[in-house]
């Protein structure tokens, strides 16, 4: 007989069991979910994390120092902007070499709102044209662009720099207020500097007297030495405002940071990639045992036959920082040995234009002082001005008299070449001097020798400020020249000024007008 509270007692537990297996299914697949969702965010997360680490380390790695390049964007400012563009070109992704420094120095503002040298114009449009060559000549250039200075002239577009760069101004106390406003928006960190020494600390009778009225600026010449303090840099380039990047000079600073110049060619001919002056060979067994320091070219236009050394020209120096240089400079201007007839130390550096400041200053020390650690660069690739190399004038481009640059060199037998000759192609930085200023307007468009190069020359500075507005600051685009000068306002000479000049002569030049603080910042 079965017992039915038994019967009931079973039946009570079976469903009991089912409900509890069912709940446990559902616990187990719920954990199993849960543990899925988890591991599946986990490893999503993981890779996120791992790809913000990778990217952090390329901007701190591309950039030298990240602090010191304020103003002009990292060294991976513009890859970054390329990887967000999904730009598939491989050289995006190119991290700096080094970055170089570019320095300018600003000693006195506009006088009479005049345009020459450090004034007028000069400031903004100079400074922000200067900026976009090196900019297009460095590791930041966008090779894939058209209106740039190598793709209208066959020069910079052939190869790429390896090297950043940052802009600097070296400005005189007394210029701040004109330079700091116009400069500091176009990316320039600006240094406010006064002269190496004080006047009234030069012991030199002669030269604490006389330099004040010496050269273009006098003592505040001097500032332009401040450019090797700047130690966070390997090399630093100072250019006045009235030069022109065309080329890179990459081979210039292979040598200064690693004592090599590239690749040797099929005769191991080590020299090749950089011009020297005369061809002489560089010295590279000097090269390592104590470097070399600095690049500059001589000023021959200004040489003669009484000279017994010629100066520097005074617009181009490539230099490697090092404070004991400046306080050696430093200590030489307050000795202020610099004498009536025989120039710095009695030596025949001066008297010339500019001895007793940079352009006499800078061949006393590397060549004096410190032989072997300068070198001198041909002046018709490395700061050409188009300037005749012989004494007299030069008629229906048939050239006369003797050799400016060979005074003082027998050797090359009354021969030296005429820059004004040089394919631009060749040309590596210009400087407006002879040819006068791009914010002139001048035409140089007469068939001689003496304008051919120049309008040249004239007619890159203008592409070159048409790339910046139109690329970089992203303004309308125009190619006619009806168009450019409904667009722009100049109608004189449309193919070879943009549209920026509306006649011959500076007061018919349009001055670069600079977007709003948002727009620089963006294209800084």
């Amino acid at each position: 007989m079965s017992n039915i509270n038994s019967r009931r007692g079973t039946s009570s537990s079976s469903r009991h069991n089912h409900h509890y297996h069912a709940n446990l299914d559902r616990i187990i697949q719920c954990f199993i979910l849960t543990t899925a969702v988890i591991i599946i965010g986990g490893y999503y997360y993981f890779i996120s994390s791992a790809t913000s680490v990778l990217l952090l380390h390329d901007d701190t790695t591309g950039s030298s120092n990240i602090h010191n390049i304020r103003g002009a964007g990292g060294a991976n400012s513009d890859i970054k902007r390329n990887n967000n563009n999904n730009n598939n070109n491989a050289d995006s992704k190119a991290i700096a070499k080094a970055t170089i420094g570019y320095a300018i120095t600003v000693s006195g503002c506009p006088k009479n709102n005049g345009s020459r040298g450090d004034f007028g114009a000069g400031i903004i449009d100079g400074a922000a044209v200067l900026k976009h060559s090196i900019h297009l000549n460095s590791i930041r250039a966008d090779t894939t662009a058209t209106a740039t200075t190598g793709s209208t002239s066959g020069s910079s577009g052939s190869r790429r720099s390896k090297y950043d760069y940052q802009m600097y101004a070296l400005v005189h106390p007394t210029a701040e207020h004109c330079a700091r406003s116009q400069l500091q928006p176009l990316g320039y960190t600006i240094l406010i500097r006064d002269t190496p020494v004080p006047l009234q600390d030069i012991q030199g009778d002669y030269l604490r007297e006389r330099v004040p009225n010496n050269g273009c600026c006098g003592d505040k010449e001097f500032v332009k030495l401040h450019a090797y303090t700047l130690t966070e840099h390997p090399v630093v380039v100072h250019l006045d405002l009235d030069t022109l990047v065309m080329k890179p000079m990459d081979d210039i600073f292979d040598l200064m940071i690693d004592g090599t110049i590239g690749a040797a060619d099929s005769n191991n001919n080590n020299e090749k990639k950089i011009d020297v002056a005369f061809n002489d060979p560089i010295d590279t067994t000097s090269t390592q045992q104590q470097g070399i320091n600095a690049f500059f070219t001589r000023d021959y236009n200004m040489a003669n036959h009484g000279m017994k050394h010629v100066g520097v020209q005074g617009g181009f120096l490539v230099l490697r920082p090092d404070i004991k240089v400046y306080e050696e400079f430093q200590e030489i201007i307050r000795v202020g040995d610099f004498r009536k007839n025989g120039g710095w130390g009695g030596m025949g550096f001066g008297p010339f234009y500019g001895s007793m400041t940079f352009q006499g200053i800078i061949p006393y020390f590397y060549d004096h002082l410190h032989p072997g650690t300068g070198v001198e660069l041909n002046p018709c690739v490395y700061n050409n001005m188009a300037f005749n190399p012989r004494d007299k004038p030069t008629k229906n481009d048939i050239v006369d008299g003797h050799c400016r640059d060979g005074y003082n060199r027998p050797d090359m037998n009354d021969k030296c070449e005429d820059c004004r000759s040089r394919p631009i192609e060749d040309v590596y930085t210009t400087h407006f001097t002879l040819c006068q200023k791009p914010w002139e307007c001048h035409p140089q468009d007469q068939d001689r020798i003496q304008e051919r190069l120049c309008r040249k020359f004239h007619g890159e500075w203008f592409r070159v400020r048409e790339d910046l507005e139109t690329k970089m600051w992203k303004r309308e685009s125009v190619v006619d020249g009806d168009e450019m000068a409904k667009v722009r306002g100049g109608k004189f000479q449309p193919e070879q000024f943009r549209g920026y000049c509306k006649g011959h002569g500076a007061k018919s030049y349009i001055p670069i007008i600079l977007p709003d603080d948002g727009e620089l910042a963006k294209a800084n």
